[in-house]
Formats: C-alpha cells, sequence, structure tokens
C-alpha cells in the first residue's frame, strides 16, 4: 500500500535534500566536539556551525550572529525564555491560540507568581491586536505569541502586535514553528525581541533541534536556566556572560545543528515563498473538495491569504478518531486526530474536547495525493 504523509505540522518529511548526508559525513567522519578540542578538525565544524547561525540571521533579518543560539527543540527555547526573563510579579500576554509549549510553562509560571492573560482570538483563529492592547498593564513585561495555529493553519499579526509592544516598552517573545522557514518573518520589522524555532518542521532539518534569536536586552535580562561546561571561561564556575556560550551548556547536537545548516543551504537556493504557494495550493484543492462531504466541519480561514497550508476537519456526525483509523489503516494516509497539544486552541475554534483530524501538507506532496485522499474520505464518509 502506498503510503502518503498528511502530517507535516508535526515534523516535515521527507527532509530537505542533502540533510540525512550531511549528517552522516560528520559521523562518519569526525563529530568531534567544538569549544573544547583545539585541533583543525574541531575548528572546522565550529566553523560550519557559526555558518548556520549566520543563515538563520539572514532568514529572519536578525544582525547577531552570536546571538543565535541552539537548543534541544522550540519547547525548550520557550520554556529558557519564559522562565528564565518572566519573575515573581510580572505580567506577561498570550492568545487563545497557543501551543502547550506555550501555555503550559505560563501554567507553571502562574504558581511562582508570574501573572498572564490571553487575548481572545476569533472562530477561525484571527487575531484583533487591539485584544493584546486592551490587556497591557503596569507590570506587563511581555507578549508570548505563536505566528500560525498549529491547529488550523490561521496566521496572527505578529507584525502590528511586534508594533503595539514596542509602542509600550514591553518585550515580544515569538513562536515560530508553523511559520519559519516557509513564510518570511522580519524580526526587525516586527518588533520581535526573541524568536523561537524549531529545526524540524517548515525549516526541514532533521529533530533534536531548535533554538532562539535573542535581542541583546533579552540576553541581559534572561537567566540560563541550565548550566555547566561551555569550553569558555572554564576557571569560572558561574556561565559566562559571553555569547552565545551564556545559553549553550554541555555538549551540543551537532549532528542536528549540521543536518539543519543543509537545509538552511536548501532554502537559501529556492525562489520566496515557492514552498509556501506549493504547499496552499494542495491545501486549497483539498479544503475545496471536502466541501462537498456532508457532516465534516472545516476550521479556520476559507481564503489562502493569512494562513499555513494546514486543513483540520471535525467529522461531526462521527468519530474523528474512526476516520483517521481507517485513513491510515486502509488507504495509506498518515494525519494526526485529536487535540494536538493546543486545548485552549480547540476550545476558540469550538471543537474542544473531540478535537479534530489534521491534514498538513508538505513540500513533497502532490496533487494526485490530495485526490487519492478525498477519494477516499468520500468512501469513508458514507460508511
Amino acid at each position: 500500500m502506498k503510503r502518503i504523509y498528511f502530517d507535516n505540522g508535526s515534523t516535515s518529511f521527507p527532509k530537505a535534500p542533502g540533510v540525512s548526508d550531511a549528517v552522516k559525513f560528520l559521523l562518519d567522519n569526525g563529530a568531534f566536539n567544538i569549544n573544547r578540542g583545539g585541533y583543525e578538525e574541531a575548528y572546522e565544524i565550529s566553523g560550519q556551525v557559526l555558518e548556520a547561525r549566520q543563515m538563520l540571521g539572514r532568514m529572519f533579518n536578525f544582525k547577531k550572529a552570536k546571538n543565535v543560539v541552539f537548543t534541544p527543540t522550540i519547547t525548550y527555547s520557550l520554556n529558557y525564555l519564559i522562565k528564565g526573563f518572566l519573575k515573581p510579579g510580572d505580567h506577561v500576554i498570550t492568545s487563545s491560540m497557543e501551543h502547550n509549549a506555550v501555555m503550559r510553562p505560563l501554567v507553571q509560571m502562574e504558581k511562582q507568581g508570574v501573572e498572564f492573560s490571553v487575548a481572545q482570538c476569533a472562530q477561525d483563529g484571527t487575531l484583533d491586536p487591539h485584544e493584546v492592547e486592551k490587556l497591557i498593564r503596569p507590570n506587563t513585561r511581555a507578549v508570548v505569541m505563536t505566528a500560525a495555529s498549529n491547529v488550523c493553519g490561521t496566521f496572527l499579526p505578529i507584525e502590528e502586535v511586534g508594533a503595539i509592544c514596542h509602542k509600550h516598552g514591553i518585550k515580544f517573545i515569538l513562536d515560530s514553528a508553523q511559520k519559519a522557514g516557509t513564510f518570511p518573518i522580519d524580526m526587525e520589522a516586527c518588533h520581535i525581541d526573541a524568536l523561537c524555532f524549531t529545526g524540524h518542521k517548515s525549516l526541514l532539518g532533521p529533530q533534536g533541534v531548535g533554538g532562539m534569536l535573542l535581542s541583546d536586552e533579552m540576553v541581559k535580562e534572561t537567566t540560563p536556566l541550565i548550566a555547566g561546561g561551555t569550553g569558555s571561561a572554564s576557571h569560572k564556575e558561574e556561565m559566562p556572560m559571553s555569547m552565545p556560550d551564556r545559553f549553550e551548556a554541555g555538549t551540543m547536537n551537532l549532528p542536528g545543528i549540521i543536518g539543519l545548516r543543509a537545509a538552511l543551504q536548501y532554502h537559501m537556493g529556492l525562489e520566496p515563498l515557492a514552498i509556501a504557494n506549493k504547499e496552499l495550493d494542495l491545501a486549497m484543492r483539498f479544503r475545496e473538495g471536502v466541501q462537498e462531504l456532508k457532516g465534516v466541519r472545516i476550521t479556520g480561514l476559507p481564503t489562502r491569504e493569512n494562513r499555513a497550508a494546514i486543513v483540520s476537519l471535525d467529522f461531526v456526525e462521527d468519530d474523528n478518531a474512526r476516520i483517521a483509523f481507517e485513513l491510515e489503516q486502509n488507504y495509506g494516509v498518515m494525519t494526526r486526530v485529536g487535540l494536538h497539544c493546543a486545548p485552549r486552541a480547540h476550545q476558540t475554534l469550538g471543537t474542544f474536547p473531540a478535537g479534530t483530524v489534521r491534514f498538513s501538507f508538505g513540500h513533497e506532496n502532490t496533487a494526485d495525493e490530495v485526490d487519492f485522499v478525498l477519494d477516499a474520505l468520500k468512501k469513508i464518509c458514507v460508511k
């Protein structure tokens, strides 16, 4: 049975050309530890890591490569900032479309004296920026928000929210997981103080590597949560102030970073929005096709503007889990069913607690695959 992968919102597959080769070459020819070994091979790998930082800076219009920090995942990055930047007595604003990578750390910090407010989004996932501004208090220190919903793909107004943050002198921390790599994000134009990214979704790199790009002020005001060896300032028993060492304790995931570097090189060779337009073509083809099905509710925006290539369906007259199971077992179609680690987003969309079946399209999917799945759904839904 042919397998069709429509779960790119979870992790992209296949990865960018050259990623697996780069990882294998490193492991086969010397995965030497950077910042430790004083020999040519280690320096060469260190240079490749620097190139990855520089490419990320160019991708997000961020000029300080030394402030590009690698972490195990974007979840770690968000935790580092939410728990290292916010202090008891602070207030933070987020949206009702957030992933648990934002919500769970905020709930933990609430128990330690950090207050948070939630700007309510509309039922299609859109957010009126004024809903954020209305929640600002004298002790508001930051807005932490996703760039795009992982449930329905709707973009949030990051440029407008960034301008509000800049106007009121509060920090803007962005979760870019569902947007970075496919759609442009300009940190300077959006007044983003900290951008958190993951390597394994639209950046098309391997799992286990993410990071954050930090303004100088964020560096100064954020306490490192993980301490240990950095290979620098080894005579001191405190974390160094120099970047990026301040937030990169321990041995780094060099295979992941080198794989991500190969993925970034692939992105740099593409026309802007090339992947986005292809994926959106598929998403809209699919969305138009499922409108013919009875008893199916489509979440999110109806048009291709202001959205990622994600379409979530609620089979209101059936069991979403059954639909996903039959798609996989009988037709080889891989999706994700449930609440997608975003219960508050599903409450906003009106799909809680049943959740949805999510179809998220990638750079190697085809129109034939979309048509095959539409035919499969027609057969499943008449049972």
